[in-house]
């Protein structure tokens, strides 16, 4: 198990930036796939973002495609997100979360305890 330690949310109005940052230790950042979700109230978790080991690949939702961007810093084990032109409809806790390559993102991932983003608009 790996555990996670995100920071950086908060409140932004509409149109704003925000910067996440998740902090791993417990097994070697490198072998891990990183990835954000976030649960919005009332609503399921979903995915955001990942980021392949080296940091080569990276997948988007389409919701957040042109806006966000996942990067990782293999050196300081820290994965990031940064959130530009941040809609209302982005507010969520955001999840920070690791595995291996090819285990999915169920019981064996590693999560994070979340960070609240709240879009004013």
């Amino acid at each position: 198990q790996v555990q996670l330690v995100e920071s950086g949310g908060g409140l932004v109005q509409a149109g704003g930036s925000l910067r996440l940052s998740c902090a791993a230790s417990g097994r070697t950042f490198s072998s891990d796939i990183m990835a954000w979700f976030r649960q919005a109230p009332g609503k399921e978790r979903e995915f955001v973002a990942s980021i392949r080991e080296s940091g080569s690949i990276t997948y988007y939702a389409d919701s957040v495609k042109g806006r966000f961007t996942i990067s990782r810093d293999n050196a300081k084990s820290t994965v990031y997100l940064q959130m530009n032109n941040l809609k209302p409809e982005d507010a969520a806790v955001y999840y920070c979360a690791a595995n291996l390559p090819g285990a999915g993102w169920g019981m064996s991932a590693s999560w994070g305890q979340g960070t609240q983003v709240t879009v004013s608009s």
